[in-house]
């Protein structure tokens, strides 16, 4: 063979050579790829810093640490987390409060949760400064707008602690916007403390708060859910998805401005400064009581068997309910202190 020939067929086979690891590598990616389950989640309302944990943890690989492809899918006012979850539609999602996790199951929703991102009612009541209403006993004979999302729950919950009848309020829906209350046609409006709350301060309405857990009402509310076909089905993935998800929370709740960072790239028609102090309101309701002591997204029994009591003392839950029946907490225990650990 000549030199000329040997070089040729030396070039030949380092290009087929080539070729192959080529080759090799796209199955390898393909198959990694391929390795990754599925999963979606619901969240409760639009993308906003309320759940930017979970914007984090896919951000930053977490969830595909765990053998996971995660879908985040926004809610909104037409749309139903609990029910997704049911029937299947959704594998997980950011449900309402303890209470709607009970309630789920007097309805025979076949949803638990397994875990609760913040440890604190999250909502508060305002009245304007000049209103003259001082407290929730001067909740009576004035018209009252609230949530009917579960946010009712705690209205009545403050209002039974103060010794107001229900019906001595005029309770009505609250609108999206708080104009009515701005424009004085509500007396008293209920706030997310960690959303509108910040926004009326940033107007500079003058305002009086009343926050639920001053009047010993505390309803830990965004609970995680899944239902008891992937418990028993898919162990590991929902293992996996809670692993990730708290993460990811921790990482946001130590790392803010990254996390905005990464909050801003998945809605950047969002208003940052807004968003900023969203997450810090939300870190400061989930990172306390046992989310301090114990770990992000903990399931306090003692809180959540005191929201049970409630329900059922006031007729709106049957004492059939359980609360093992509601929630699963080995998934949360198993989660490395590591990623829940604050």
């Amino acid at each position: 063979m000549r030199v000329s020939e040997r070089k040729i067929s030396r070039r030949f086979m380092m290009t087929v050579l080539g070729g192959v690891a080529t080759a090799a590598v796209m199955v390898s990616g393909i198959s990694s790829a391929m390795a990754l389950e599925k999963v979606s989640m619901r969240l409760k309302w639009l993308t906003q810093a309320q759940f930017v944990g979970f914007y984090v943890a896919k951000a930053k690989g977490f969830y595909e640490e765990e053998g996971l492809d995660l879908t985040i899918n926004p809610g909104g006012p037409n749309l139903n987390g609990e029910s997704l979850v049911a029937s299947g539609a959704e594998n997980f999602a950011v449900a309402g409060g303890a209470e709607n996790m009970l309630k789920s199951r007097a309805k025979g929703l076949p949803n638990v949760g397994i875990g609760m991102m913040l440890q604190r009612t999250p909502s508060a009541y305002i009245a304007h400064a000049d209103s003259g209403i001082k407290s929730p006993q001067d909740f009576k004979g004035k018209t009252v707008s609230t949530f009917f999302t579960g946010a009712h729950n705690t209205l009545y919950a403050v209002l039974s602690k103060e010794g107001v009848a229900a019906d001595d309020v005029k309770v009505v829906p609250q609108a999206v916007s708080l104009a009515p209350f701005v424009d004085r046609q509500v007396d008293v409006a209920t706030v997310m403390m960690f959303n509108e709350l910040i926004v009326l301060k940033n107007r500079g309405v003058d305002i009086t708060v009343f926050e639920a857990e001053e009047y010993g009402v505390s309803f830990p509310s965004d609970t995680i859910i899944t239902n008891e076909t992937m418990i028993k089905d898919k162990p590991k993935v929902v293992q996996g998805f809670l692993n990730a998800s708290i993460r990811g929370w921790k990482y946001a709740h130590e790392n803010p401005e990254e996390t905005i960072d990464i909050l801003m790239e998945a809605a950047p028609s969002l208003d940052r400064a807004h968003q900023a102090a969203m997450l810090e309101g939300v870190s400061k309701l989930m990172v306390a009581d046992k989310g301090t002591s114990e770990g992000i997204a903990v399931l306090d029994r003692e809180k959540l068997e005191g929201v049970r009591a409630y329900l059922i003392e006031k007729g709106e839950l049957p004492e059939t309910v359980k609360l093992d029946d509601a929630m699963n907490t080995s998934f949360w225990a198993a989660v490395p202190d590591a990623y829940k650990k604050p």
